[in-house]
């Protein structure tokens, strides 16, 4: 095996994935804060709206409502890292990009 089909390989089996694990993890980070964030500004806004006597929050629809994102955020990172596993053969380099995605996000 010459110089750079070694480093074809590499980059094919280990760089790639890397690279597309951490783009996955950067992503997810953000879109976690920007979820948090705006579902933060609702509910502090619905509070709000609550004091001034506007509307009236029920506090077992917020409850059910937070436990629906929670589960639909859930399934979304185990299709991420389902389909990252099938990246590579064991899906380690992609798992390890995601994971320093995810840290960099």
């Amino acid at each position: 095996m010459d110089s750079e089909s070694g480093t074809e390989f590499l980059f094919s089996n280990v760089g790639a994935p890397f690279l597309i694990g951490a783009a996955v993890g950067f992503f997810a980070k953000k879109a976690i804060k920007l979820v948090l964030f705006f579902g933060g500004l609702a509910i502090a806004a619905l509070f709000f709206m609550e004091n001034q006597g506007i509307t009236a929050v029920d506090d077992e629809g917020l409850k059910d409502t937070a436990s629906i994102v929670a589960e639909k955020m859930k399934e979304l990172g185990s299709l991420l890292t389902s389909r990252l596993d099938n990246i590579t053969g064991k899906g380690v380099s992609a798992a390890v990009g995601f994971v320093a995605g995810f840290k960099m996000g």
